[in-house]
């Protein structure tokens, strides 16, 4: 398949982001138990992910300041995952920043180190922190679909349907994100 295609596959009528985050292809086959239970992992890191963000709009939507308790409480909570962060890139457990446009359906992706072994067909799963600010990631279960020199176009495998749920609703959610920011920049 070639790169125009493979974004038409992956991308033409589904909401897509894209931005630098966290995230590597890393081939190898994965059996069904550790593909169901990546899938149950992500699921719930997602949801989880959307709850959390849902209550920090809300937070910052209500008329009253937030209590210095619980500042100091989230304060140290975000230092906390900022540490607990800082371990985990040192132990190689969160991939580097790469440029990543993803959506439901897959992912196009900029390779790190060995892209020559990135080729068509290659089985694997896609490996992304999905929020800055939690030191965590998830896998989805992906094949390469097309490759040019150092970037690789990812098709999921079939996700299960509340995990596509969940991430398309992630997505929208750094999708609207993006826009917000964007807006204020332009003020």
């Amino acid at each position: 398949m070639t790169p125009h295609a493979a974004d038409a596959e992956l991308f033409d009528g589904v909401l897509a982001h894209e931005d630098r985050r966290p995230a590597a292809f890393l081939p190898g086959a994965t059996d069904a138990t550790a593909a169901h239970s990546a899938a149950a992992h992500a699921e719930m890191l997602l949801a989880s992910l959307a709850l959390s963000e849902r209550v920090r709009s809300d937070d910052a939507d209500a008329d009253a300041e937030p209590s210095a308790a619980l500042q100091r409480v989230e304060a140290k909570v975000d230092l906390l995952l900022g540490l607990l962060g800082a371990m985990l890139r040192e132990r190689g457990d969160i991939p580097p920043p790469a440029l990543l446009r993803w959506s439901t359906r897959g992912a196009r992706i900029d390779l790190h180190g060995d892209a020559l072994a990135i080729v068509s067909g290659a089985r694997g799963v896609l490996r992304v922190q999905p929020a800055d600010w939690l030191p965590d990631c998830i896998e989805l279960p992906a094949r390469v679909v097309a490759s040019e020199k150092n970037v690789a176009w990812l098709a999921f495998e079939p996700l299960p349907p509340p995990m596509a749920e969940s991430l398309e609703r992630h997505l929208f959610l750094l999708h609207r994100r993006q826009v917000a920011e964007a807006r204020r920049n332009q003020r």
